[in-house]
C-alpha cells in the first residue's frame, strides 16, 4: 500500500515511516499541505496518515483541498494528531462525516501498535 504521511515533525514522520515500512508499505513523506497535494498528484496514495496541526494551512483545510479532487474523495485517511480530544470534540463529526476520516489517534498516547491497527482495519 501507498501511504501518504502528513507529519511536520521529521523525528516523529522518520519513526512512523520506519514502522509503516516495516509493515511492507511505501510512504511518502511530507511536511506540509502544499507538499502533500504535490506528493498526492505525482502518485495517488491508497492511505492518508496526517497531522492536523500543521504549519501554514491547517489540516481541516488540507481535507478540503484533498476532498476536492475527485479521485481523492474516497480515499482513507487517519488523522494522528497531538491535539487534545477535548480540543476536536466539536470537530469530529465533520472530520469523520464531511471529509471521511477513518480514525482519530492522539499523540502521544496511540502507539505505533495502534497506528499499524488503525492501517490494518482500512486495508482493502
Amino acid at each position: 500500500m501507498h501511504i501518504l504521511l502528513l507529519e511536520p515533525n521529521t523525528l516523529i514522520a522518520k519513526t512512523y515511516t520506519h514502522a509503516l515500512s516495516q509493515a511492507g508499505h511505501t510512504v511518502h513523506h511530507a511536511l506540509s499541505a502544499q507538499a502533500a497535494i504535490d506528493a498526492a498528484d505525482a502518485a495517488g496514495p491508497d492511505l492518508v496518515i496526517m497531522e492536523l496541526q500543521l504549519p501554514a494551512h491547517g489540516g481541516v483545510e488540507f481535507l478540503h483541498e484533498f476532498r476536492s479532487y475527485s479521485e481523492w474523495q474516497h480515499t482513507p485517511v487517519i488523522v494522528n494528531t497531538v491535539l487534545a480530544p477535548t480540543k476536536i470534540a466539536g470537530m469530529r463529526d465533520i472530520l469523520r462525516q464531511e471529509l471521511g476520516v477513518a480514525t482519530v489517534l492522539y499523540k502521544p498516547q496511540a502507539t505505533i501498535a495502534d497506528l499499524l491497527k488503525a492501517v490494518r482495519a482500512v486495508s482493502p
